[in-house]
């Protein structure tokens, strides 16, 4: 057996960077898992797994909650120390390049400033479990510097990378499943299915190395990626794509505006995690505590709302923003803004995993549990799939009049899923459909603009944008960066360059002179911006070149469309 055979040495932080600068060097995805099986098949048990949380983006995996802690501004103190280039100059470079560790690359000196052995693998990783355990900005950015002063120019970007959470480099987690699966001999889906299982990329590649796959259970409390839903707007390609799964009938519910939320119990245990994986338990105690009297091991996929029990109605977002960032919760603050998790799917019940089971057995065995309060069960309804559709009169149907009911009810929409479906965790299938309208649109003037990220690093892809005041004047109310087309940003890029009236490095302050067409879900009560209010999920709908800046929406639009949302 493998596991028999003479370990490796021990690997080097070198050859891990490497590696990766090679798989971000080719665009071809099977030249990566190509590349990534080589290397993980000659490590030893203890750098294999090492490396594989460390290509998958942290060095934590999923199911351990520390983190780094360690921002852009403080790498670039350490970065600009080490290097020897003006503050300046380095922030120049960050907005030329668009990622850290790709000047961190370019400007670190070509030998290390501690001469010495290589720097190992598993060193680094116990540097970075030394800087999660640690408190203090300064205290960390000491242990920063100590380990970059040890690095060459390309493992400095390699560790920058992984400090400031940005492993930009074609690279993510479902990469290395494919690269175990082949170092290992078995299906990618094997091996993704043991990884969501365990919570752990690193534990997940010892297994499928020493054949012990078959042997993984799931382990409660850490999140699982959360099923994801397709948006549509037409009821005719809702009720395609449901007889393209032969379902004569679908599950509707309402889309909550809320926290979205994954719920584990078991024993005396509780854990609440948010849509980004991160634990939010202590700041919904109630829920925490009506889960926690669930004479049941479970794992519950919900939503949190604001929530009036007398009237059994959601309240807007803007009231449960009061909860969010908060540490503690206090008395007072529960009392103000009371919630609810609005439960409406089962992932795992007493030790059996649910998630291949149909949705409408999930279902089923949910409605069996008694709920205790602020836990409630969504409520959902079995329709027709025939009853859907408004055929040749568009907008007088009955989806229409079920989505005109859950808007009246303070929600956003509504969630159409199919029966038949399995939870594919991660996943952005059509077995679950969201119906959502823009509330309406309104023609915006762009004030401001931002360097995007990724592949647009080099474009002004971020806009900020207002609407006219009573005196005509300019004030804020949201930003977007979606709905332009790449040649769309590249073209506005170049006008906004040459109308730039202050150039704050990232952020410019530009002529108030281009309009935009925006669309959004929601105007809520905002103080960020001047206006007073906020677009949510605002997105670009069109540019306006036949808009000039003084026909703008004005402010009293946006109060009258936010005091219709309500």
């Amino acid at each position: 057996m493998s596991d028999e055979l003479p370990q490796p040495e021990q690997s080097t932080f070198a050859l891990f960077a490497q590696t990766a600068e090679a798989v971000g060097s080719t665009t071809k995805r099977l030249e990566k898992a190509a590349i990534l099986g080589g290397y993980l098949a000659s490590l030893s048990d203890e750098d294999l797994a090492v490396a594989c949380k460390l290509l998958s983006g942290s060095p934590f995996p999923l199911s351990d909650s520390r983190t780094l802690n360690v921002g852009f501004s403080a790498a670039s103190v350490v970065l600009v120390d080490l290097s020897g280039v003006t503050a300046n100059d380095y922030h120049k470079l960050v907005v030329s390049m668009g990622d850290v560790g790709d000047v961190a690359a370019r400007i670190m000196p070509a030998s290390p400033h501690e001469a010495g052995d290589p720097l190992l693998l598993q060193e680094a990783q116990a540097v970075f479990e030394e800087i999660a355990s640690t408190k203090g900005t300064g205290k960390k950015g000491i242990l920063l510097r100590n380990l970059l002063s040890r690095a060459t120019p390309v493992e400095a970007k390699y560790i920058v990378k992984l400090v400031t959470g940005d492993m930009r480099m074609g690279l993510k987690e479902s990469l290395v499943e494919e690269a175990l699966g082949r170092m290992a001999g078995v299906k990618t889906g094997e091996i993704q299915r043991v990884n969501m299982l365990v919570g752990d990329v690193g534990e997940t590649a010892l297994m499928a190395r020493h054949g012990l796959l078959s042997t993984a259970t799931l382990h409660l409390f850490h999140p699982l990626k959360f099923m994801l839903a397709t948006p549509v707007e037409k009821p005719a390609d809702l009720v395609a794509e449901a007889n393209n799964r032969g379902e004569t009938a679908a599950f509707v519910e309402d889309k909550y505006d809320g926290v979205r939320a994954q719920l584990h119990r078991e024993g005396d245990r509780v854990a609440i995690f948010s849509r980004t994986l991160d634990p939010v338990t202590n700041r919904f105690p109630e829920v925490a505590d009506a889960l926690l009297a669930i004479p049941h091991a479970v794992i519950f996929d919900g939503e949190i709302v604001a929530y009036s029990e007398a009237d059994g109605r959601c309240l807007q977002f803007s009231a449960l923003q009061k909860r969010l960032g908060r540490k503690v919760v206090s008395a007072e603050v529960r009392q103000e803004v009371p919630v609810a998790c609005m439960v409406f799917d089962l992932l795992y019940l007493d030790g059996v995993v649910l998630l291949d089971a149909p949705l409408s057995r999930r279902k089923e065995v949910l409605a069996s549990l008694n709920l205790p309060y602020p836990l409630v069960m969504a409520p959902t309804e079995l329709t027709s799939v025939a009853d859907l559709d408004d055929g040749e009169h568009e907008g007088s149907g009955r989806l229409d009049a079920m989505f005109v009911a859950s808007r009246a009810r303070g929600n956003e929409g509504l969630m159409v899923k199919m029966p038949a479906s399995d939870y594919s965790p991660g996943k952005r299938g059509k077995a679950w459909l969201k119906v959502k309208r823009a509330l309406a649109t309104l023609d915006v003037v762009v004030t401001a603009v931002e360097w995007g990220n990724g592949k647009r690093n080099k474009m002004l892809s971020d806009y900020t944008f207002a609407v006219l005041g009573p005196e005509r004047q300019l004030l804020n109310v949201g930003k977007a960066y979606s709905g332009l087309t790449d040649a769309e940003i590249t073209e506005m890029t170049e006008w906004f360059k040459a109308h730039t009236i202050q150039d704050f490095g990232r952020v410019r302050l530009v002529e108030p002179l281009i309009v935009i067409e925006v669309a959004f879900d929601k105007i809520q009560p905002s103080p960020r911006h001047k206006s007073g209010y906020a677009l949510r999920f605002p997105r670009i709908a069109r540019l306006r070149p036949d808009k000039r800046p003084q026909d703008a929406s004005t402010l009293d639009e946006v109060k009258a469309i936010a005091e219709d949302s309500q």
